[in-house]
């Protein structure tokens, strides 16, 4: 860890900005200094008292003079510390650490996380980025500004007097949002969309999975998965009382050996094994995360056949941030006849599936502007009204401005850009080059990924393989227990992939995601992530180029 001068170190741990989550980076975590320095003879300050006001203004003084780089782990997703002082009487909810049980006095939330609420692949991936010199290919938000015109909207929509969107809006969406949203599905689910009654607009897409779980999920209830999948699902599922229901996708490699690309396929026995009574929903995220898989049409058909067969409970959310990034579109045969994305299939349009569906999307992938944070909801009024009902008690409104601004945004992207017939037509080109760009230094370094000619492919990451020449580079000592053992990874157990992933950012200066986080805990220890690492090109072509380079000392590190 980067070091920080002890006594501001201290002055933080003592204070009471300790309980909010406020670290710095030190050998010890502040909290944690705090908690071993406290004792019943030296109690922490009162809120109130002057004391505590002029610690407070000495940990500012400081912090502005402080030279090194000071760290936000809230909350202490560290794996050490505990922000509640160790000499209170009150009962205190234990370290959510893996491996450590939570305590009775956790709430509801928190049990039903359990262990998972310790370190995460995130935390400890983000720990490496800020203390080694890398080339961050990791989070998936793209590190270049959003287009002009969407920026210039933000602008307009914030010096607006006359309509003034610096207030509460309508709760379940600003109504200028709405009716955008509404226009645009319409013509995408060629059927007229109710922009007040199916329509709901949430902060970010996140929470638009959150509230669609919490309205459809009761205790006990099962909510399939494919396999690899997005880790937030998990999570959510628990958070809402469900149990999840893992489908795993086929791995099939081009070649029948071990360095070669391949595809991700759903099989239907696997699919029709999982569905029962108890099914209450089925998420699917085409184009998907982390494997850039496009679901086809046809295992579209076998999921709305399966629904259906479940009963009339079954539901799909239907996860599609990704739709404006189909870089590699499947064949005409694998589309429906009529498209209003390039390459994407909106579930809810199949069939029978507009009354079994809830769309979700959101802005943030596909206009380069993640912080934003606007989604939305899409679906029948009976899937959707729930969603209004619950709007309110987890927060009023999303950002008033940016939904403006979006609203503003949305009718710009289909006029002509940058010699372009729209904006999002030079969106996938800008991917395409992207993805060959970072896919051809992959495969040059030893990797092997996904044959676009051949496989579709959508979003902003490449799955790639670890072939056994690769397993030869890595160092024999990153697979002893001093580093296999770490309570972020699945179990507590840091496997190849992870032990790769942590190597190349530590020593070759490259960071990816390991896959193993992206598995159920069982999946991941029995090995089904071992040979595959997630790696995001929604770069600048410098951050490439520095990624590529790194890489390429990979190659020279090969042991024939």
């Amino acid at each position: 860890m980067i070091s920080m001068h002890l006594p501001l170190a201290i002055l933080l741990a003592t204070s009471p900005l300790c309980a909010f989550g406020f670290t710095v980076t030190t050998s010890l975590t502040p909290c944690e200094v705090g908690s071993r320095i406290r004792t019943k003879s030296s109690p922490v300050h009162s809120h109130g008292s002057k004391a505590t006001h002029d610690a407070i203004e000495d940990v500012e003084r400081n912090i502005d003079n402080a030279d090194d780089v000071i760290v936000d782990r809230a909350p202490c997703f560290d794996g050490v510390c505990d922000s509640q002082p160790v000499d209170t009487d009150a009962n205190v909810i234990s370290k959510a650490t893996a491996g450590n049980d939570i305590k009775e006095s956790a709430g509801e939330a928190i049990q039903r996380l359990g262990s998972m609420t310790g370190p995460t692949v995130w935390s400890e991936f983000g720990r490496i980025s800020q203390e080694y010199d890398v080339a961050n290919l990791g989070q998936g938000f793209p590190d270049w500004l959003p287009p002009q015109f969407a920026v210039d909207s933000l602008v307009s929509a914030t010096v607006d007097s006359a309509k003034s969107p610096h207030q509460y809006t309508r709760t379940a969406g600003h109504p200028n949002l709405v009716k955008q949203l509404a226009r645009r599905y319409s013509n995408h689910m060629q059927r007229i969309i109710d922009p007040m009654n199916e329509v709901a607009v949430t902060v970010g897409a996140s929470q638009a999975l959150y509230l669609s779980l919490q309205t459809l999920v009761k205790p006990g209830d099962e909510v399939i998965l494919f396999e690899p999948f997005f880790d937030l699902y998990v999570n959510q599922i628990k958070l809402a009382g469900g149990v999840p229901m893992y489908v795993p996708l086929t791995f099939v490699p081009y070649n029948d050996d071990s360095t070669s690309g391949g595809e991700w396929v759903l099989e239907p026995g696997k699919l029709e094994a999982a569905v029962t009574a108890k099914t209450r929903a089925i998420i699917l995220n085409s184009p998907h995360n982390p494997t850039g898989k496009v679901f086809t049409l046809s295992e579209m058909q076998m999921i709305a056949k399966n629904v259906v067969a479940a009963g009339p409970q079954c539901v799909v959310i239907s996860d599609e941030v990704y739709k404006y990034i189909v870089h590699s579109p499947p064949p005409s045969n694998e589309l429906l006849n009529k498209t209003t994305c390039p390459g994407h299939v909106h579930f809810a349009s199949l069939p029978g599936m507009w009354e079994r569906t809830i769309t979700v999307s959101s802005a943030g992938k596909t206009f380069s502007a993640t912080g934003w944070q606007v989604g939305w909801c899409i679906g029948p009024n009976y899937l959707i009204s729930p969603i209004h009902q619950l709007l309110p008690y987890v927060q009023f409104c999303a950002s008033t401005v940016i939904q403006e601004a979006l609203a503003r945004t949305l009718p710009l992207a289909d006029e002509p850009y940058e010699g372009f017939s729209n904006y999002y037509e030079y969106l996938n080109t800008k991917y395409r080059r992207k993805r060959d760009l970072l896919g051809n230094a992959l495969k040059d370094a030893g990797f092997a990924i996904p044959d676009y000619d051949r496989t579709p492919g959508g979003g902003f990451f490449i799955f790639a393989r670890i072939t056994p020449e690769l397993k030869n580079v890595l160092p024999s000592e990153r697979m002893e227990d001093r580093f296999v053992n770490n309570p972020a990874a699945p179990g507590g157990i840091a496997r190849l992939d992870w032990a790769l992933c942590q190597w190349m950012a530590e020593e070759k200066g490259v960071l990816c995601i390991p896959s193993s986080p992206f598995f159920s805990r069982e999946k991941a220890l029995e090995g089904a992530s071992d040979e595959f690492i997630r790696v995001a090109f929604c770069k600048t072509d410098e951050t490439i180029g520095k990624a590529a380079k790194a890489l390429n000392s990979l190659e020279s590190t090969v042991v024939i």
